[in-house]
């Protein structure tokens, strides 16, 4: 990359499109480590709020929502070297030692990762035959260039995806049989040193409350306090971009903001950094009595940028292969709000586990494949004690349900609510349930885009080779070994970004590889073989 030769000055301006965890990281990482001013650096939102797709919104009375949250674990080790930096709401101390504390208090360890027919099933045998074994063992040593573009599913027996492996395996990090090859393989090898708790989640971790409340907003307060500002409701439409003989660069940022086109002239010592693409554009929030509907790209949006940066740009990624295959890469995610107790006593009942103890729960004779959580409350800053919040999905939407008769995609939040209660068998009191619950669904068209078949080049380096100022951050640049739809793929990537633009001699952490540990290895083989 040609970065080296261009360097920031006393007065640099740095120009952050989008303000999810990944931007929000990469202004810290110009602040902590790179010695930048806060005041120059300017964050350009589409939105009216920061956080992107670690959003959580609402109130006790009208139902509280977030269209989801991210695993974390132990080994995520971009994520919890920034939070080792930012003092959490109260400045009592780190976010990072309060997200330990916290998991130290409140272990996972599922007593009911899988519930059937009404019945919890404790540590659930996942199920594999040899055939299988084998090749979950050939798939994590292949080389990515010899998978290709092919699918999970060509390369497992159909009977694969009847295991409770691939159950607990698809809801745990939202895999679909059609979904990328290189991707599960990825995840084999990232995760391995959690294969021998699986059935239980054992090292899955959680923050205190939603990601937005406990990573968010402490992460933005740090930021604000150092002069860091968002220009909300300013959607780029276009970067221009000047070319020589050695390179490119980024000249000037052309936004819409109020429905007024606007412009920013990049000076020669600024730097532009994009988050490319969006798992969350299009989202379509229902309500208790409203089905969301199906959208698509925005006119103006994440997608829409990306595809203008690509046109006639080989090294910038080709932003079609993620968003022109909306049904492979849908699926709804709902929030229930109870102003009553009962179906969190129920289902604690049922498990074994209190609220934040069990993890996620999953439904294996759902035809939607539904899953659910009931985190530890408050889940949200300010929830009040007499309300409870979980939260669910479901991976197949277009499928009639069992109960309610209509695919998941077309219901209202009152009848995934009658969904849910079905299949944990509540025979008594279901109407007074759901007379006293706000379900918000919300129907998302990219979520797992990221997922989806890809060829190599389709997703960018974080800074292309030609680059002299410009970076791509967030879930659709490429970095081998780590793996996307985690936080720690974006703060890595934004990372990588602050010290590859500043020319600094500081590298990321390697990404962890269990896969490597002989221990990791024998304790993996003997829990696939149980």
């Amino acid at each position: 990359m040609l970065t080296n030769d261009r360097h920031a000055s006393a007065n640099s301006q740095f120009y952050l499109v989008g303000a999810g965890i990944a931007s929000l990281a990469a202004a810290a990482f110009l602040i902590r480590d790179g010695g930048e001013k806060g005041h120059n650096i300017i964050i350009l939102e589409a939105s009216s709020m920061m956080g992107g797709s670690l959003d959580a919104a609402g109130t006790p009375q009208d139902g509280y929502s977030m269209r989801g949250g991210r695993m974390f674990e132990s080994k995520y080790l971009c994520t919890f070297d920034l939070f080792s930096s930012i003092p959490t709401m109260d400045d009592s101390r780190t976010v990072t030692e309060e997200t330990f504390a916290w998991n130290k208090t409140l272990k996972t360890s599922s007593k009911s990762r899988l519930v059937r027919d009404g019945k919890g099933i404790t540590a659930p045998a996942f199920g594999l035959s040899e055939a299988h074994i084998l090749s979950i063992e050939r798939l994590s040593m292949e080389p990515e260039a010899m998978l290709g573009r092919t699918s999970i599913a060509e390369q497992f027996e159909a009977d694969f995806f009847l295991t409770d492996f691939w159950f607990m395996w698809c809801t745990t990090f939202a895999f679909q049989p059609w979904h990328s090859a290189v991707e599960f393989k990825r995840y084999l090898v990232r995760f391995t040193h959690m294969v021998s708790g699986f059935n239980t989640l054992e090292g899955i971790m959680r923050t205190v409350y939603n990601q937005y409340d406990s990573l968010v907003r402490p992460l933005w307060k740090w930021l604000e306090e150092r002069g860091v500002q968002i220009r909300y409701d300013a959607c780029v439409t276009k970067l221009d971009l000047t070319h020589d003989s050695e390179g490119y660069s980024v000249s000037r940022i052309l936004f819409d903001q109020a429905g007024e086109e606007k412009q920013i002239i990049v000076s020669d010592d600024a730097f532009v950094l994009v988050t490319l693409g969006s798992m969350t554009e299009g989202s379509s929030v229902g309500s208790n009595d409203r089905a969301p509907s199906l959208l698509g790209k925005i006119g103006r949006g994440s997608w829409a940028l990306w595809e203008s940066i690509a046109n006639g740009q080989t090294d910038s990624g080709n932003p079609t292969n993620f968003a022109a295959h909306v049904d492979e890469s849908k699926w709804l995610s709902f929030t229930a709000t109870l102003s009553k107790p009962d179906l969190f006593d129920f289902i604690r009942d049922l498990t074994g586990n209190a609220p934040g103890e069990g993890g996620l729960i999953t439904f294996p004779n759902s035809s939607w494949l539904m899953s659910v959580v009931l985190p530890h409350q408050p889940h949200f800053i300010g929830q009040p004690e007499n309300v409870q919040v979980l939260w669910g999905y479901g991976l197949f939407v277009d499928k009639p349900g069992d109960f309610v008769k209509k695919p998941m995609a077309e219901c209202t939040g009152r009848e995934v609510m009658i969904e849910l209660l079905g299949h944990l068998h509540v025979q008594s009191g279901s109407k007074h349930i759901l007379d006293t619950c706000q379900c918000i669904p919300c129907l998302m068209p990219f979520i797992t885009s990221q997922f989806l078949r890809r060829s190599h080049g389709d997703r960018p380096n974080v800074i292309p080779k030609r680059s002299r100022n410009l970076a791509f951050i967030g879930e659709f640049c490429e970095m081998p070994d780590d793996v996307v739809f985690t936080v720690e793929y974006s703060v890595r990537s934004a990372m990588t970004a602050v010290y590859g633009l500043l020319g600094l001699e500081l590298k990321p952490p390697p990404v962890y590889k269990g896969a490597y540990d002989l221990k990791v290895l024998a304790e993996a083989y003997r829990a696939l073989h149980q």
